[in-house]
């Protein structure tokens, strides 16, 4: 009898073990899982070279991949005497550097069957690559070399002023881009963001050999770039490669040490009449927030809400927006377009639209209500909605390597760091109807507005009146 109890004892303490076992095991095997779904969203990894230069990557495996160079340079960082040198220079790096020939560098290239561009903005200068994973290497020397020896031989700089030229010609036919041009040129005014991207016709045609390695001496300098890969890359081999290619980067500058100046923003207006055109294209803006401050991302979302629309959409029933409910029922305008500008320190935010002469009057007394509107009475419903919008918008575009590398480069220059999508759509999704009514009332309400148009504007209200409508008398 005391060994059937004493077996029973036995029994009941191995079937509690064995419970315990089961349980830890479990436990083990969810925190396994739970370490592989971390593990299978890509962190964007930064390692800062001994120079400065910070090397950033997102790596989830693929068979392609894009890799580029961000530089902390544009036409933000240029004077009266060389604006439209960061664009120039841009265009001379494929030209040929010490080591190849155009016709080299075209050829080793398409022999990867890669791509290789490039873009210049008011604060940025970027070179980057799209090819294959096993091609990464090849890529980030070939990228190195245009940076670092770029040729700049005559004959290539009197024909690449030739193409700028014909450029700036096909930009001029761009009214979108002449109306923001001055936008800049007005609400910047007497700062290095009123310069153009492109610079004046009478710059393009003097710069030379000299301006071009002056530039890129003091400029191209290595605690002013982010070598920046996404797709199948490695990170460890991307540190490497930059470490190789561009280790011998320093910070010293030839000349003046470029700096980022504080541009001041004012209330002011352009008008550049011109009865010949059909229509009427204006930008009315305030000054907004830079990328690092906290009211971004409100202002991003009140974006949205104001929204866009054109003649081409089907219904303006359907459009959620009171804006483009009205301007397509009443035939105020072609189209419209909300923007929010940013820059490291300071930012646009306003609306652009396209219209008919007579029409011009009415649809700026529509946008100044729907401005008061956001400032007092927008409700949470449609800050929902807006902030679905935004989070789709900016989430979609990144399911390529080459739209992954940008936001990886852009924000590193920007932030300092890459702003996680996760930590983003929190932000986003904490914004209430409250934040957006204080942000607007912050920036909107009884402020003065820059104001820039182009075409038969005779019917644009003159500034002060556009002006009294930035507030309401509250009785």
């Amino acid at each position: 009898m005391a060994s059937i109890l004493k077996f029973s004892q036995s029994a009941a303490k191995l079937s509690k073990n064995c419970n315990l076992n089961k349980a830890l095991r479990k436990a083990s095997s969810s925190a396994a899982e739970a370490k592989q779904v971390s593990l299978n969203i890509p962190p964007t990894k930064v390692t800062t070279l001994n120079n400065g230069i910070r090397v950033a990557t997102e790596d989830w495996g693929s068979q392609t991949a894009t890799v580029g160079i961000w530089i902390d340079a544009g036409s933000r960082y240029e004077n009266a005497k060389n604006n439209g040198v960061a664009h120039f220079m841009e265009h001379m790096a494929f030209k040929g550097t010490g080591k190849r020939t155009q016709s080299q560098l075209e050829l080793e290239i398409e022999d990867l069957g890669a791509q290789l561009n490039a873009y210049t903005s008011r604060e940025q200068t970027v070179y980057y690559s799209k090819c294959l994973s096993k091609d990464v290497s090849k890529a980030v020397e070939i990228l190195a070399d245009i940076v670092q020896n770029a040729k700049l031989g005559e004959s290539e700089i009197e024909r690449e002023r030739g193409v700028i030229l014909r450029e700036m010609q096909e930009v001029e036919s761009n009214l979108q881009e002449v109306v923001f041009d001055h936008l800049h040129s007005i609400a910047y005014q007497g700062t290095p963001l009123a310069n153009t991207i492109l610079g004046p016709t009478a710059n393009i045609r003097s710069i030379n050999s000299s301006d071009l390695r002056n530039y890129l001496d003091n400029h191209y300098k290595a605690s002013r770039i982010v070598v920046a890969g996404a797709g199948g890359v490695s990170h460890e081999e991307l540190v490497k490669l930059a470490e190789l290619n561009l280790g011998k980067l320093d910070n010293n500058c030839t000349g003046e040490v470029p700096t980022l100046t504080p541009c001041r923003f004012t209330g002011s207006e352009v008008r550049v009449r011109d009865d010949t055109l059909p229509l009427a294209h204006i930008a009315l803006a305030v000054e907004g927030a830079g990328w690092s401050d906290p009211d971004t991302l409100t202002l991003m979302v009140a974006s949205t809400l104001l929204g866009a629309w054109d003649r081409s959409q089907a219904s303006a029933k359907q459009n959620a927006t009171n804006l483009a409910r009205v301007s397509a029922e009443e035939d105020l305008c072609h189209s419209f377009q909300s923007f929010n500008t940013c820059y490291k320190d300071t930012g646009l935010w306003g609306i652009y639209f396209v219209a008919e002469p007579l029409r011009i009057d009415e649809m700026v007394f529509n946008i100044q209500e729907e401005f008061m509107r956001m400032c007092n009475s927008v409700t949470d419903g449609e800050v929902e909605r807006a902030k679905a919008l935004l989070t789709a918008n900016t989430l979609l575009p990144l399911d390529t390597s080459t739209a992954v590398c940008e936001d990886i480069g852009r924000q590193l220059l920007c932030y300092g760091r890459r702003l996680p999508p996760h930590e983003l759509i929190h932000r986003i999704s904490c914004i209430s109807a409250r934040n957006v009514r204080d942000v607007m009332y912050k920036y909107l309400y009884d402020r003065c507005p820059a104001v820039a148009a182009v075409g038969p504007v005779e019917q644009l209200p003159d500034y002060a009146r556009i002006r009294s409508g930035m507030y309401w008398i509250r009785v």
